[in-house]
C-alpha cells in the first residue's frame, strides 16, 4: 500500500509538472488514500500496543502478586499512613493529597488495608502532640 501511495503521488505530481498545469493533481484522492493508510497504520499500532499492555499487566502481577492499580493504591495508602503518624494535617487533607477523590473512599480503602479507620490508626500510632492521638508528649 505504501508503494502504491508513493508511486501515485510521484506520478500525479510528475504529470502535473510535465503538462505545465494541464493535468491537475488529484490531491483529494491522494489525501483520502493517505488518510486511509494512516487509519490502517493506527489500527495496527493500537493492536500491538494493546498486546503490549496486556503482557505488561500479566508480567507485573506475576512478579509482584498485585495489579499495577493495587500497587499504586497500596503505595498511596502507606504514604498516607506515614503522614497520619508524623504530621498534623487533617485526615481529609491527607486523603486528598494521597490521590483519593473523597474521604469516604479513602476511609474504606484505609480500613481494608490496615484494619482500622485512619483516625483510629492515628490515635494509636500518632506522634506526641498530633491532634487526635492518645499519646501524650
Amino acid at each position: 500500500m505504501r508503494v502504491l501511495l508513493v508511486s501515485s503521488l510521484v506520478a500525479c505530481t510528475a504529470a502535473g509538472v510535465a503538462g505545465a498545469g494541464s493535468v491537475s493533481v488529484p490531491w483529494a484522492e491522494i489525501g483520502v488514500k493517505l488518510a486511509a493508510h494512516a487509519v490502517e497504520l493506527a489500527a495496527d499500532q493500537s493492536t500491538r500496543a494493546t498486546r503490549a499492555i496486556r503482557h505488561f499487566l500479566r508480567t507485573f502481577e506475576r512478579l509482584t502478586g498485585v495489579t499495577p492499580h493495587q500497587y499504586v493504591r497500596r503505595t498511596r495508602l502507606r504514604e498516607a499512613a506515614r503522614r497520619l503518624i508524623t504530621e498534623r494535617g487533617t485526615v481529609l487533607d491527607i486523603a486528598l493529597d494521597s490521590g483519593f477523590g473523597d474521604v469516604s473512599n479513602f476511609n474504606r480503602a484505609f480500613r481494608t488495608e490496615f484494619g482500622r479507620s485512619p483516625l483510629k490508626f492515628r490515635r494509636t500510632l500518632g506522634t506526641p502532640g498530633t491532634p487526635g492521638t492518645s499519646i501524650k508528649g
